[in-house]
């Protein structure tokens, strides 16, 4: 195994960046495709999320690798290579393994444990599986990913140590204030009809706003969604589906928005709003500096960070300041949520009397001191466990085509045997070869059995890769013959499929 990842998020670049560097469907698809045609990698995955862009690749050299996927990175994303390669941060085998994992558990979340990650995880495998650029590693890692982030749910109680952007971003709204109690009798604006939004839609519907209105530019999609939240038990929210075209009027009349579209560009402009609100943009004013993470250094420190074949996390690097625009004061006309990445909603937005603006960079900022739950160290525990349990199964499953290989040829040596036995004593009844053929295959499969177990238990221990080797340069056995097991293996059209 010679997974690497090479990425960044909000723990590693400011939004701004992140949101340049913001990948579409079809550019992830053209992404995956280049990856495989450079020299370093054999398979790839992406993990695009609002606020991550990660590259995951099972690579022959590491240098060549990092090197390779900063590059294909820069190229797809449009951000420059000398600008992106400052926010980058690269994870090499277990460490890899132990990152996706975290991020399964929403370790790495903006909002520590939230669980829309797992939805994304599994995009992201299904992308790979659909243009085939996900082989046998990179299936069992996202699959395990997939287990690791339900057991860390199901078995503690992350839940509790956050919950998901959309509920956080309403508390932030709601600025101290319960978010079911402010959303009483207030009429919501939800632009976008996928999965995001579907969320953002069910969650106003279940804290208690009296009406949803969902725009999008597939109006059959927005009345789908109408559709499910009218449906809901646990609600009894009024919804109906507008165009596009009518999201002005709408704004008129909302209390809340929530935006979240793929659009490359801004879809409420801070005019937009101030006409809907009947007012003006006030003069910019200077914010206040905010702390933000610095990212990782560059693509040559990233290959230093190897020690003993496997890489470390970045070194810790001084804080930076930044600074953000100021909310404008007094009360709150129109609260607005942007979920979206690259931002739907203009910035310049907190300049409108009256509004709040509520979006992924002040999600990240107000999170910084969310506080932790306990729980938090019992998922580290279970990711650390995991981690150790699939490197041993990756490292057994290594020198499992030389065993069947290995078994193959004990069973062709029998099946000559056997056959010269025939040439030898014509006359035996069925009843006799018989006795004698199981007679030999126990004897093969007893003098096998105790070597073979072994070495599957040697193989799957740190260290263990180069038993196989021993096994086939002892059995002097044909390496096209376990590279053939080994293709069979991974053609299997059952494998990597939940």
């Amino acid at each position: 195994m010679s997974l690497l990842v090479v990425g960044l998020s909000h723990r590693s670049a400011p939004v701004s960046v992140l949101e340049r560097a913001s990948l579409a469907a079809d550019t992830q698809a053209k992404l995956l495709q280049d990856t495989l045609a450079a020299e370093p990698a054999t398979e790839a995955a992406v993990l695009a999320t609002c606020n991550r862009i990660e590259l995951y690749a099972d690579v022959d050299k590491f240098h060549a690798g990092v090197a390779e996927l900063s590059t294909l990175l820069a190229q797809h994303s449009g951000v420059g290579l000398d600008e992106l390669t400052p926010y980058l941060y690269v994870h090499y085998e277990d460490r890899a393994v132990h990152h996706l994992f975290s991020v399964a558990c929403g370790l790495d979340s903006m909002v520590v444990g939230e669980g829309q990650i797992l939805g994304q995880i599994k995009d992201a495998l299904a992308r790979g599986q659909e243009l085939h650029t996900a082989g046998r590693l990179l299936n069992d890692l996202f699959q395990q990913a997939l287990r690791v982030g339900k057991r860390a749910h199901s078995e503690t109680g992350i839940d509790r140590a956050g919950q998901s952007l959309v509920s956080f971003g309403l508390q932030q709204l709601a600025a101290g204030a319960d978010p079911g109690l402010w959303a009483q009798g207030k009429r919501a604006l939800v632009i976008g009809a996928g999965s995001m939004s579907s969320l953002a839609a069910a969650t106003l519907a279940r804290t208690g706003v009296a009406e949803i209105v969902v725009a999008n530019r597939t109006r059959s999609r927005a009345e789908r969604l109408v559709e499910i939240l009218q449906q809901g038990d646990d609600t009894t929210v009024r919804a109906h589906a507008v165009e596009m075209s009518a999201v002005g009027d709408e704004l008129t009349r909302a209390d809340v928005v929530v935006s979240c579209t793929g659009a490359t560009g801004l879809v409420l402009t801070a005019d937009a709003l101030a006409d809907a609100l009947g007012t003006t943009l006030d003069a910019p004013a200077e914010a206040p500096a905010v702390t933000v993470v610095p990212a990782p250094a560059d693509v040559d420190q990233h290959a230093a960070w190897v020690e003993n074949g496997s890489a470390v996390s970045a070194p810790e690097a001084a804080p930076r300041r930044v600074t953000l625009p100021a909310q404008s004061t007094g009360p709150v006309k129109l609260a607005l949520l942007d979920l979206a990445m690259p931002r739907d909603i203009d910035g310049a937005a907190h300049r409108i009397d009256g509004v709040r603006l509520v979006d992924i960079e002040s999600l990240a900022d107000a999170s910084a001191d969310a506080p932790m739950a306990a729980d938090v160290d019992q998922v580290r525990t279970i990711v650390a466990d995991e981690v150790a349990a699939f490197g041993a199964a990756q490292r057994a499953a290594h020198v499992a085509p030389t065993v069947v290989a290995l078994r193959t040829m004990a069973a062709d040596v029998v099946a000559g045997e056997i056959a010269r036995l025939d040439g030898r004593l014509p006359d035996l009844d069925e009843k006799q070869r018989a006795e004698i053929t199981q007679t030999v295959r126990r004897v093969v499969d007893k003098l096998l059995h105790a070597p073979t177990v072994r070495v599957k238990q040697l193989a799957s221990e740190p260290g263990g890769a180069g038993y196989a080797d021993a096994l086939r340069e002892l059995f002097d056995l044909d390496p096209q013959t376990v590279a053939a097991v080994s293709r069979a293996d991974l053609n299997d059209p059952n494998r990597g499929r939940s």
